[in-house]
């Protein structure tokens, strides 16, 4: 177990950190997924972890006592444990448990929050009642299909959206409101930028630039703000692929390919390919064992258009998988999936 890089079951990693939240002391690391290339160490500074953490719990109504449902070792799950030791408050740590309703029914804190990656919210849709006594569940680590945000919503759970990443210490803007301290602009080509106090240090390997200039911080995040201030993502920089000399987001794709009723599950992922440079490939979960053997290449090309989507977006490929590959923080590991 460390904290340079965070290593450690979620328990090991509150023992190390409750001196360092406590006394301070040197920055740590935070290694990030991956999830669309090589991995990289993110130095975080006593500071900035404090600034971000005492920022969410103003934001969310106060400490309480926390569900530890996600891997320490990122920053989402870093985050429960700091603020858990802010508040005085002993986390609830699910992997001691059978599962998540069992872990919490075992919280006892005045004010309870969770914090769960959009997976685990779709794993919950048929029992999200166990949700709707916390204070607030924060969702983060990956987009949340609208139709389950709404789905919650109707069952009573307090989702709160959270948009951050390890560089700004876990999540710095709330439904789409930067928390105190948090600025957040958006430029001519719509990459969104992000300043304020819980901005990392800089990257373990001295070669990789910060992206950070005059204080901002440059994502790889495209977004737009409305006229009241909120920032709504609407995808990647490299989530926007050229097939055949088309621009197609492939963010858009995906949220039309879980609308399918023969889709249980689905990313749409850019591959490269030699006659069009890049091509879309659908990886589909089906619904049910009738899908699986009824799904085919045309029918969910044909619901692309059907939600509206041009034609020349369709998937050029579909891959049918028993579920999606993740990686520890529940983002979709999409190298495993280009490896099939």
């Amino acid at each position: 177990m460390s904290l340079r890089p965070v290593a450690g079951s979620p328990r090991e990693v509150l023992a190390l950190l409750e001196p360092w939240v406590r006394d301070g002391g040197e920055p740590i690391v935070v290694r990030t997924s991956g999830s669309t290339g090589t991995a990289k160490d993110v130095v975080l500074s006593h500071a900035a972890v404090m600034a971000s953490a005492h920022a969410a719990l103003d934001r969310l109504g106060g400490p309480g006592q926390w569900l530890s449902a996600i891997p320490a070792t990122g920053v989402g799950g870093l985050q429960v444990l700091v603020r858990s030791i802010i508040a005085g408050t002993d986390p609830v740590f699910a992997d001691e448990y059978d599962d998540i309703p069992s872990a919490i029914a075992g919280m006892n804190g005045d004010r309870r929050y969770a914090s769960l990656v959009p997976t685990q919210l779709h794993r919950l849709a048929d029992n999200l009642s166990v949700l709707s006594g916390l204070d607030a569940v924060v969702i983060g680590g990956a987009a949340t299909p609208g139709s389950l945000l709404a789905q919650s919503r109707d069952a009573g759970v307090n989702v709160v959206r959270a948009y951050g990443m390890s560089e700004t210490c876990g999540g710095c803007v709330y439904d789409g409101v930067p928390l105190d301290g948090v600025q957040i602009r958006v430029d001519d080509e719509h990459q969104v930028h992000l300043a304020g106090p819980m901005l990392f240090d800089r990257y373990g390997d001295p070669d990789v630039p910060t992206d950070v200039v005059d204080g901002w911080f440059a994502t790889n995040d495209l977004g737009e703000i409305d006229d009241h201030g909120r920032l709504t993502i609407t995808g990647r920089s490299d989530d926007v692929i050229i097939s055949g000399g088309v621009n197609i987001p492939l963010p858009a794709v995906t949220e039309a390919l879980r609308g399918h009723e023969g889709v249980g599950d689905a990313i749409a992922v850019g591959v490269p390919d030699d006659e069009w440079g890049t091509r879309v490939v659908a990886y589909v979960v089906p619904a049910d064992a009738v899908c699986l053997d009824g799904l085919r290449l045309d029918e969910v090309r044909d619901a692309i258009e059907a939600a509206g989507l041009p034609r020349t977006w369709a998937p050029r490929e579909v891959v049918l998988v028993d579920a999606l590959p993740l990686l520890p923080g529940g983002k979709v590991d999409r190298q495993a999936l280009r490896r099939l």
